[in-house]
């Protein structure tokens, strides 16, 4: 009887559930596949970081925490996988919450290495000599320990306030949380996306500065051997926020619910892209550490 009253309406509630089934299941590829890659690159790159490099490098204390940051994004996304293709959540919301904080700090950890490795990139070629006593491991293990202090005191406010969203939804969502936000944006939300503008603007200035001194005023005191290498460590940098970073914090402020989850993927998709920094920033990754700390004895 009821069908005969409402054919339309449960036939469209048919089609709409189908269209989130295939959904849900094309984001769970989407995550299993961006963690069947990020995983191992992670690990390795990591791996020949600490086995094959010396930590006295500030640009090598750098990339071994960012490594370690997309190694836990991607220890992250196996949750997520999970979530999207069974199209529930049945682990409580501590864990949701845990996962989530893992992975959003991890993301707002890789801009700000990366815009670090920038820096000291940068600080390298334009202004070798008088930037010494600034770029060593000391300063970068010191700077890296802020970064990961700094994060984790934000994260408390935002667990609070994923605490209440998920308190606020009558079916368990997960990651599908801000549907069930209020229609206010957190604070958080706003500081992060000044922030990201921000480090994309240091990334801008320090590639500006960078590509004008390789062509017209390198000196004797700034040697540089492979240019196109240096060059594509600053074009990476601008890729990844462009591509990865700025949609999602602009989609933050913007767009409501699910349709978030687009730009989410293209964030993930740091942790597979940074290995390629690594390779690109240091010219020995594949040398053993004692042919490293030769070649940089002699330079």
């Amino acid at each position: 009887q009821i069908q005969e009253i409402f054919p339309a309406t449960i036939h469209h509630f048919v089609q709409l559930s189908h269209l989130c089934l295939t959904e849900n299941s094309v984001y769970a590829v989407v995550f299993g596949c961006i963690m069947v890659l990020g995983l191992p690159l992670n690990a390795v790159s990591l791996w020949i970081l600490l086995r094959r490099h010396s930590l006295k490098s500030p640009n090598v204390v750098f990339m071994v925490n960012l490594a370690i940051s997309d190694l836990l994004l991607a220890v992250s996304l196996p949750m997520r996988v999970y979530f999207y293709a069974t199209g529930t959540w049945s682990l409580g919301p501590p864990v949701c919450i845990l996962t989530t904080v893992i992975y959003r700090k991890n993301i707002n950890c890789s801009a700000i290495l990366i815009t670090f490795i920038c820096v000291d990139r940068m600080l390298a070629v334009v202004y070798p000599l008088r930037s010494r006593h600034l770029r060593t491991s000391s300063n970068a293990w010191k700077a890296v320990a802020l970064v990961w202090l700094f994060l984790m005191l934000m994260n408390i406010s935002r667990s609070v306030s994923m605490s209440r969203a998920l308190k606020n939804c009558t079916v368990p969502v997960c990651f599908d949380y801000h549907r069930c936000w209020t229609p206010y944006k957190p604070a958080w939300v706003y500081f992060y996306v000044v922030l990201v503008f921000i480090l994309l603007a240091v990334n801008i200035v320090c590639t500006t500065l960078v590509s004008w001194t390789l062509r017209s005023h390198l000196t004797d005191s700034a040697m540089v051997s492979n240019k196109v290498n240096v060059m594509l460590i600053f074009v990476m940098n601008l890729v990844m926020f462009t591509i990865c970073f700025i949609p999602l914090y602009v989609g933050l402020l913007t767009i409501t619910g699910t349709v978030i989850r687009p730009l989410v993927c293209l964030a993930t998709m740091n942790c597979c892209l940074d290995p390629l920094l690594y390779y690109f920033s240091l010219d020995n990754f594949w040398k053993k550490k004692e042919d490293v700390d030769l070649a940089t004895r002699e330079e």
